[in-house]
């Protein structure tokens, strides 16, 4: 099983450092600056192998080229379907990927939405989801269409419910004040922004969380819940005609709301 712990970075930035447990030998999944990496790799005495990308977003790939000039041998994957000049291994839905020296692989799931070619990486009950999926939330859309983003939801909302959620941002607080507005009789809601608070004031994050509590809070993971429909149709002032536009609604919603 991998050994996956986070490195901060800007002000609320996640990258994944994936290894197996004991190992030295490590992946490192949307390294946007390279300077907390390189700290934790002299500290760690670790060996980095590879790097997964998500989507071209800076914040995501801004520090690749300073871990490749240092690190000439380590593997670049990322979207094959997006400009990103540090990719040495283009890949796409179905892909494996293996992190050279270790036991560890994972799929490619593509999940257009947030950028046009955004793609995650699942195995071992792990995501890797960039910014589709966020705890209680998910991204926006720069360059997907709604209806894009929502079949991605509903792929990765197909996993194990088991299945650990490690998306890119530390957004579950305000994530779960939207969510509250979508579904406020949601007492699950609840019970997760106590262990959040818990978390953020014991400096912990609050991610990742398991697919089973984003199906039972995530507004944009419930479009089908009777429940949702109703605040969302009230909040448009008009009928939805389906799960998708319940989806369009809720996104344009809190966009306009922050």
């Amino acid at each position: 099983m991998p050994h996956i712990t986070p490195i901060s970075s800007f002000t609320d930035n996640y990258t994944w450092q994936i290894r197996e447990a004991g190992g030295k030998i490590a992946a490192f999944v949307d390294p946007g600056d390279a300077a907390p990496i390189f700290r934790v790799l002299e500290e760690e005495k670790i060996e980095p192998v590879a790097i997964l990308l998500t989507h071209h977003h800076a914040d995501h790939v801004g520090g690749v080229a300073r871990l490749v000039a240092r690190y000439p041998n380590i593997q670049v994957f990322g979207p094959g379907k997006e400009p990103i000049a540090t990719i040495t291994r283009p890949v796409g839905e179905g892909d494996v990927v293996e992190i050279p020296g270790t036991r560890l692989s994972f799929r490619v799931m593509d999940v257009p939405g947030h950028t046009s070619g955004h793609v995650a990486y699942y195995g071992h009950d792990a995501l890797f989801c960039g910014d589709t999926l966020f705890s209680a939330g998910c991204g926006r859309l720069f360059e997907g269409t709604p209806d894009e983003m929502h079949a991605s939801l509903k792929k990765i909302a197909a996993l194990p419910g088991r299945t650990l959620i490690y998306c890119a941002h530390e957004y579950t607080l305000d994530n779960i004040r939207f969510a509250k507005w979508v579904e406020p009789g949601n007492l699950d809601l609840l019970v997760r922004e106590t262990q959040a608070f818990a978390k953020i004031d014991q400096d912990a994050p609050t991610v990742p969380s398991t697919l089973a509590e984003e199906l039972a809070t995530n507004p944009f993971l419930r479009t089908d819940v009777p429940t949702v429909v109703a605040t969302v149709e009230k909040h448009a002032g008009r009928r939805l005609s389906g799960e998708a536009e319940v989806f369009a609604t809720i996104r344009r919603w809190k966009d306009d709301m922050y």
